[in-house]
């Protein structure tokens, strides 16, 4: 017995040793549990390495599992890529072949997770790239851009499957934002976005779709740059020297990412386990909801509320979001709208709570108004903050301010709690007024008082064809230091 043991052994070892370490690559794979009369392990006495009963021992696997990898010359590849069907240029150059060695050699965990993934965003991001007339293959950049996760956030700041920065997404493109919600993880709402974004970019740039996709990367204004400096050149691969690191491998990590998806068994990767999104209807919300309460009392799973609901950053629906279209599976539709009254009677409760911790959380804007409040001389942080009932450190995150320096004349954004707002507003609309009066008086006499937060360069845009200069030439001034309720001459009749 124990010389077939042996044979089996090595023969088993053998296999392993003939395959090239180059073609194979070693992932960590644990047995299955083996049972305790498997070994008898008596270190005192040495190893015996077999038990009292080795007859119904079963070598069916070893500790360690060899993932064969295939390699392909790079006239196999090229070929590959020209019979994609595509509408964008699928490249082909070293640069392009380095990428698809990463994703199908180097990096195979991640091909098989964003592989995995495909079958749950693709139908839903394929039907808004049809509905706006785009190429398919653009699906592929979701990959590049978040790896297929609607919650990914990346170091800049930009978020959601297509990563839209803030302002980009909520002033461009509508994608709305606050304590309780970022419609730029929307899978939805941010995909539309998306395509209207690329529809510009096409446009904008000459109908060239890889210039278009470094502009999404970068910027419509760095790419604007890239060309100026490369003669006015308008092909990405002529630019590619005068456009930033990050950007020069963007395309051909889109022009990889879309090989390795087309050709996965080739390079051996056959995915056991696909994700997929289930079929979804919308319900109208118009109060507070906890989506684990609702989860609970609806008889949904709430990973799956999760999943389908992205947007909801603290998985709860506010009561300031009226009409809010909550995802919910089809197969549940029915249940949920004959017994929508009794689940919310559970599912709305909370409400203080969570919009206690929204209003009290540093940088918070939820339940507040805005205004834009002017440096002036003899301003701190802490004044301001006094006089605005804010905190300091609301203050330097509302206007991304890392020490305590402002400067006279810098506009601070402040948002003013709602029932102190009216008080607040009344009194810079008195401000503002008291300075058109002063100015009109100005105007009459000849001569202007200082107030308050005043420079010269801002008393000068005041009164049409008055410089810095020449009201320093006027008022016999070397320096621009000025101080309140100084008088200045505007002209020289005065």
């Amino acid at each position: 017995m124990r010389t077939i043991l042996k044979i089996i052994l090595t023969l088993g070892l053998y296999w392993v040793c003939a395959i090239s370490p180059i073609h194979a690559q070693e992932i960590d794979s644990l047995p299955e549990t083996v049972s305790p009369d498997t070994f008898s392990i008596s270190l005192p006495r040495g190893f015996n390495f077999f038990a009292k009963d080795t007859t119904e021992l079963e070598l069916v696997r070893f500790s360690h599992q060899y993932e064969f990898i295939p390699e392909y010359e790079e006239e196999t590849i090229k070929q590959r890529l020209s019979q994609i069907e595509n509408e964008i240029p699928l490249t082909y150059n070293p640069i392009v072949n380095s990428f698809i060695s990463y994703f199908t050699v180097t990096d195979r965990d991640y091909t098989r997770k964003v592989a995995r993934l495909q079958t749950k965003y693709f139908p839903m991001i394929e039907r808004y790239l049809k509905k706006y007339n785009l190429p398919d293959e653009l699906k592929y950049l979701a990959i590049v851009e978040s790896g297929l996760n609607p919650k990914a956030k990346s170091p800049a700041g930009a978020v959601g499957l297509w990563q839209f920065m803030p302002l980009t997404g909520r002033v461009d493109y509508g994608l709305s934002e606050n304590w309780y919600l970022d419609e730029k993880m929307d899978m939805e709402k941010s995909t539309d976005a998306a395509c209207r974004y690329l529809t510009f970019l096409y446009k904008y740039f000459y109908n060239d779709w890889p210039l278009a996709l470094a502009a999404y990367n970068t910027g419509p204004g760095n790419v604007r740059k890239a060309i100026r400096r490369s003669g006015y050149k308008k092909n990405f691969w002529e630019i590619y020297p005068y456009l930033y690191r990050e950007t020069r491998s963007y395309v051909p990590q889109f022009i990889a990412i879309m090989y390795s998806m087309n050709y996965l068994e080739e390079h051996n990767f056959f995915i056991e386990e696909f994700e997929y999104m289930p079929d979804y209807e919308m319900v109208s919300i118009n109060s507070f909801l906890s989506l684990p309460l609702f989860a609970e009392h609806s008889g949904i799973c709430l990973e799956t509320l999760n999943d389908l609901n992205p947007e909801l950053k603290r998985g709860v629906v506010s009561d300031n979001h009226h009409m809010y279209q909550l995802r919910i599976p089809a197969d549940q539709k029915d249940f949920i709208s004959e017994n929508m009254d009794e689940i919310m009677r559970f599912a709305s409760q909370g409400e203080e709570h969570f919009n206690r911790l929204a209003k009290n959380e540093v940088g918070s804007t939820y339940g507040r108004q805005k205004l834009t409040y002017k440096v002036r001389s003899g301003d701190v942080l802490g004044k301001i903050a006094e006089t605005y009932k804010v905190r300091i450190a609301d203050l330097k995150q509302w206007n991304n301010i890392s020490g305590t320096v402002i400067r006279v004349g810098q506009p601070l954004n402040i948002w003013i709690a709602d029932d102190f707002y009216d008080d607040v507003n009344k009194k810079l609309t008195a401000i503002s007024q008291q300075g058109v009066s002063n100015q009109n008086v100005a105007l009459k006499t000849g001569e202007y008082r200082v107030q308050n937060g005043d420079t010269l360069w801002e008393i000068s845009r005041k009164f049409e064809g008055l410089t810095v200069e020449k009201l320093k030439k006027l008022n016999n001034l070397e320096g621009n230091g000025i101080k309140p309720g100084q008088i200045l001459k505007i002209n020289e009749n005065s």
